[in-house]
């Protein structure tokens, strides 16, 4: 396990795993057939969004607190420190270029609570939000990442799904996320996402946070979630025309380019 403890700084977490949700669920089946609907009728990504969290919106949201996650807890503090770990590392390189960097919030939850992008759901996996500059995160994804797509749940593999997220909200600050509809925008936002969570790879791996080759979990992680294997385990067949985060090889490939070189002018679009 990494020695996360070596970091010193903390970033911005809310911990509402302790607000007991309960929400209608679509299901990742759901999300495919919403998102086929919306394009066959020439909608585009940003459509397909909408559909969804206006579906999971109209099937209701109630919360009420539990005091299961009362106090700060070992995983609240993990995700402090990641998160923390990569505002480091970008307000560094925001420097270097003479810009302002603004921190990301990160938002814990469990089923499902309010985001400013609508609903935010368990289904959907971790996201980011770029309306309230916030990640969503039910960490109890992890272990459907391992049980049904056969990647790592550890915690090195976690550090990489929030730096990812990260990468996303860099993506937001930078304007890069405006104008990109089609499904080849999206697997170059997202591919550009997985570059930037090699880069922090890249940074902590000079702070002798990691065990040796304890960086193979988060390219296991980003093999797992690639479009080919996720349809292949959900759907029995890959159709390339349809992806929107692109091949596991691909993923595996722009982790590793950041990885390697550490350099961020190598992570352009």
């Amino acid at each position: 396990m990494a020695v996360w403890e070596r970091i010193g700084s903390r970033g911005d977490v809310e911990d509402r795993r302790g607000m007991s949700t309960v929400a209608g669920g679509i299901g990742v089946v759901g999300i495919a057939l919403i998102a086929g609907i919306t394009l066959l009728a020439g909608g585009d990504l940003g459509d397909v969004a909408n559909n969804i969290f206006s579906i999971v919106e109209d099937q209701g949201l109630t919360q009420q607190n539990t005091q299961e996650f009362e106090g700060e807890d070992s995983y609240e503090r993990f995700a402090s420190t990641v998160l923390g770990s990569n505002n480091d590392m970008w307000n560094q390189i925001f420097q270097q270029q003479n810009r302002a960097y603004t921190t990301p919030k990160l938002v814990l939850f469990r089923n499902a609570t309010q985001s400013g992008c609508g609903i935010a759901t368990s289904d959907v996996g971790p996201h980011y939000c770029p309306f309230d500059r916030t990640i969503y995160l039910d960490e109890t994804f992890f272990d459907e990442l391992k049980t049904y797509l056969g990647g790592s749940n550890e915690d090195v593999a976690q550090a990489y799904v929030i730096s990812h997220e990260v990468g996303h909200h860099i993506q937001n600050i930078l304007g890069d996320l405006e104008g990109r509809q089609t499904n080849e925008d999206s697997i170059k936002i997202e591919l550009q996402a997985d570059c930037y969570a090699g880069l922090w790879g890249n940074y902590i791996s000079d702070l002798n946070i990691l065990e040796p080759n304890e960086i193979q979990e988060a390219i296991d992680a980003a093999s797992a979630v690639g479009d080919d294997r996720i349809q292949q385990k959900v759907e029995g067949q890959i159709n390339p025309e349809t992806w929107t985060h692109g091949s596991s090889a691909q993923r595996v490939e722009s982790f590793n380019k950041g990885y390697t070189t550490g350099d961020f002018n190598s992570c352009r679009l």
